[in-house]
């Protein structure tokens, strides 16, 4: 499947490619990122693979990551209205300013207004509320989100890292409003990352929102630096955020394992896995390198197993919250007791059963 088989995004008429490239590492040469050059090569090596789709954020880098994105989209005439290019909004970049940031009218055209000029560019494709604002009220940023794709400078509306409630409701409001909807999600996921299985992916294929996940390697930990006896200390690296548990070694272990069955490496596994995934429309990847980014963008043609995935799943079940269990197994058999709908048999509760013996 190559890059430039592109997907449709939720209910909308935007088609993306099947891995986004993320560009929160654009700008950081000091700390765990990558320099202005390094960043642009990325850039090259992704849009010559077919890719069309780029996120990032006002936050990334201090706005960094928009200005090298801008730099490179104006050394290129003509590049830009090719590309799906999205930023988001929500972090405040003046500290002690509290109109800087948040999801109020002012924030955001304030926000849209900086991004747009480190761009370069006079309009954005996706603009994604990046965080639930506690303080502002849904219709507020949902009435702004609309004015600004009346005026042109945004094309379309997602939102990042929402409950599922919130997020639900955000879709609601905008399709009884008439305003623009919220066509996309951005969520963490991973086979270490399983949780968004309980609601968030469900009201997204409900509400016909695209999903696309970010952490798909959950840090470097499903990246093949992590196993029982290698520790990214050995190999160089120190700059995972988190160090993995026993739990996490069980994956692991299968990844390692799935990754040597199929002559690819974890974390091109661990990528197919999550782009194969119910729900999903694009993965977003990232890098600090070169060489890394290649690697990733190589995952697009892996292709599991239904043996292999089956044991990753197995491997990887998450714990959900009430009543996400509840609904998925005892609620059909209560509903058809041993009937078989829609190609799926189900059971009479044991309960149930003897009752009507009775």
């Amino acid at each position: 499947m190559p890059l430039d088989h592109y997907r449709t995004l939720g209910r909308s008429g935007l088609r993306v490619s099947p891995f986004t490239l993320g560009t929160m590492t654009f700008g950081d040469p000091e700390g765990w990122g990558a320099d202005a050059a390094t960043s642009a090569a990325m850039l090259t090596e992704y849009l010559e693979r077919g890719g069309n789709s780029i996120d990032t954020a006002n936050i990334y880098t201090a706005g960094n990551s928009e200005r090298i994105i801008g730099d490179y989209l104006a050394s290129r005439p003509g590049l830009r209205d090719r590309l799906v290019l999205g930023t988001k909004f929500f972090a405040s970049l003046r500290p002690g300013d509290p109109n800087a940031g948040g999801a109020g009218r002012k924030a955001m055209i304030g926000a849209l207004e900086d991004s747009l000029r480190r761009l370069r560019t006079d309009y954005i494709d996706i603009y994604w509320l990046h965080n639930w604002d506690r303080a502002t009220p849904v219709e507020e940023t949902l009435r702004a989100l609309d004015d600004l794709v009346t005026t042109g400078k945004i094309r379309y509306v997602g939102v990042s890292d929402l409950p599922a409630y919130k997020a639900a409701e955000a879709s609601l409001v905008a399709q009884f409003r008439g305003w623009a909807p919220v066509i996309a999600m951005q969520v963490e996921y991973s086979l270490l990352a399983r949780t968004p299985e309980g609601e968030l992916l469900p009201m997204a294929q409900e509400r016909g929102i695209g999903v696309l996940p970010w952490g798909p390697l959950h840090g470097s930990l499903l990246s093949g630096k992590w196993s029982r006896r290698t520790t990214p200390a050995e190999t160089g690296s120190t700059r995972s955020w988190v160090r993995p548990t026993e739990s996490d070694y069980a994956v692991i272990d299968v990844l390692d394992e799935v990754a040597a069955e199929s002559r690819h490496t974890p974390a091109a596994a661990a990528l197919s896995w999550v782009q194969n995934r119910p729900a999903i429309t694009s993965t977003l990847i990232g890098a600090r390198r070169l060489d890394q980014l290649r690697a990733n963008l190589d995952a697009i043609d892996v292709t599991l197993t239904a043996d292999q995935t089956a044991r990753l799943d197995a491997v990887s079940v998450p714990t959900l919250n009430f009543p996400a269990d509840n609904n998925r197994t005892l609620a059909p058999d209560l509903a058809f007791a041993g009937a078989t709908v829609d190609g799926a048999t189900t059971k009479v509760p044991p309960a149930l059963a003897a009752l009507l013996k009775g």
